[in-house]
């Protein structure tokens, strides 16, 4: 498998976990760690809300020695205020890398100019990432989606590099297109061949074999994975075992992928992040396409707090092979001296 190199940071893989606002907190990036991503980023974090100082924003930032390298990703359009705020969590929390987010499709962010909103305009997203550049000690990277015409967004993509980004993300949908439709591999496989930076292919990785094909079609340096890897970490071990042998491993059975939800609600609570919506959600994820579980996921649905969750994902632990029981997963990674830096 090769190696991602971004600026001075020299990674052992090349395979990325997406930065996914309600998904890639500090708990779910260790579990991604854990199964050999190479590199993780934060949430989507507002700079206008970093340099407001508000809490729940900075706390994004959140990391731990475990989860090293990783990166935080900002959201903004006023190039002052990203570089204050990349600054302040640059001191704060010592990041390998800031990102910036020029590729979000959602339309709150996007009416606020923001995100992919910026590909209307290149200038300002130069002035972004060199004043970006010239502020920060550690490297910035950019992630953006691609526009209906090529050559405008390999005009983005050059500006981007020319402003001084180690490395740029593709998404290869439009802004239009969401999360709808096919990547447009052609696009990216054509930006990686004009720029010298590192350039990460992002979008229809699912599996082994599509991260290889997206791999070799387009040359990139990397790859992203995002949604596939949602209630699934397991996919980075999938597929970078793939990348170096081409054999495919067997799924995870229901018990294997039960621990790793209780490792999660363990993670959460060390880090004093465990939410009752938040697991909900968690807990449809990782119980989604498993055999006969679509009354199990009803109950979940009906649930009105955290103990009651717990109780039904238990009653599913048929303690596979190789697993520890949920409650001394629990108990064995709480008393873990994991800590916040």
């Amino acid at each position: 498998m090769s190696h991602l190199t971004i600026g001075n940071l020299k990674l052992k893989g090349n395979l990325v976990l997406a930065p996914m606002s309600g998904v890639t907190n500090l708990p779910f990036r260790l579990l991604c760690k854990r199964y050999g991503v190479s590199l993780v980023i934060s949430e989507m974090t507002s700079s206008e809300a970093v340099v407001r100082q508000n809490p729940k924003s900075i706390e994004r930032g959140f990391t731990c020695a475990d989860e090293r390298p990783m990166g935080i990703q900002l959201m903004g359009s006023a190039p002052d205020n990203l570089a204050r705020s990349a600054y302040f969590l640059q001191e704060r929390y010592r990041p390998e890398f800031i990102d910036v987010n020029f590729g979000c499709p959602a339309q709150e962010i996007i009416k606020n100019g923001c995100g992919s909103g910026l590909l209307r305009k290149p200038e300002l997203i130069g002035k972004i990432i060199e004043q970006l550049s010239q502020t920060l000690e550690v490297p910035l990277t950019a992630k953006m989606r691609i526009l209906k015409d090529f050559g405008e967004t390999l005009k983005i993509a050059r500006i981007i590099e020319k402003s001084g980004a180690c490395a740029i993300t593709v998404h290869g949908r439009t802004q239009k297109q969401g999360y709808s439709g096919k990547s447009n591999l052609d696009f990216i496989k054509g930006i990686k061949k004009e720029l010298s930076i590192p350039v990460i292919a992002n979008g229809d990785i699912y599996d082994e074999k599509s991260a290889r094909h997206v791999l070799e079609y387009t040359d990139c340096d990397g790859l992203m994975i995002g949604r596939a890897a949602i209630g699934h970490p397991y996919i980075f071990r999938r597929i970078s075992h793939y990348l170096e042998t081409g054999e495919i491993l067997p799924e995870q059975e229901r018990g294997e992928r039960l621990g790793d939800f209780f490792e999660y609600v363990a993670l959460c609570r060390n880090y004093d992040l465990l939410s009752f919506n938040d697991l909900k959600l968690t807990a449809q994820w990782f119980t989604k396409g498993m055999e006969n579980v679509k009354k199990v996921r009803v109950e979940i649905n009906k649930t009105q707090e955290i103990d009651s969750i717990m109780e039904i994902m238990r009653g599913m632990d048929d303690r596979a092979p190789g697993r520890l029981p949920a409650d001394e997963i629990i108990e064995q990674l709480e008393r873990s001296d994991l800590q916040i830096i």
